[in-house]
């Protein structure tokens, strides 16, 4: 991925807070490389559930993680304040492709940038389902160019 390619925070339509754990720092004295996975996941999932379209524990459908991938580019380390960039790349029938950026409190540039693949499913069979009509309105809200 070259510079070019990275996305600045104001990129991304929607910014989620984020604060390192004491446990997120590995024996390098840096933010875990598996770490940022979490961060994607709770970025995206707090993004959903404060718009009112996902409920994990009672919804008919729920998205299933099916692929991640980052790049890293400048370390973090507890305690810093962080900021998650979200965006919808790919938008399916029952699939969605977030862009997600991790940035420093402060810093336009990401530390990390990366995506994650959701596909929707029935919550019972596990079946792929084309996504809800009040989802794939929220998630065309933040549709990226």
């Amino acid at each position: 991925m070259t510079a070019s390619e990275r996305r600045s925070r104001t990129a991304y339509p929607y910014l989620h807070s984020l604060g390192t754990r004491w446990a997120d720092n590995d024996v390098y004295g840096h933010v875990n490389n598996v770490v940022y996975y979490s961060y994607f996941d709770t970025a995206v999932n707090a993004f959903l559930i404060h718009a009112g379209v996902l409920n994990p524990q009672a919804g008919d459908v729920i998205g299933l993680v099916v692929e991640t991938g980052c790049h890293y580019f400048a370390p973090l380390s507890f305690p810093e304040l962080l900021t998650a960039g979200l965006g919808v790349e790919r938008l399916g029938n029952s699939s969605v492709r977030y862009a997600v950026g991790i940035f420093r409190e402060g810093d336009d540039t990401p530390a990390a940038q990366g995506h994650f693949v959701h596909v929707y499913v029935d919550s019972v069979t596990r079946r792929p389902v084309a996504l809800p009509r009040p989802l794939r309105a929220v998630l065309e809200g933040v549709l990226l160019p």
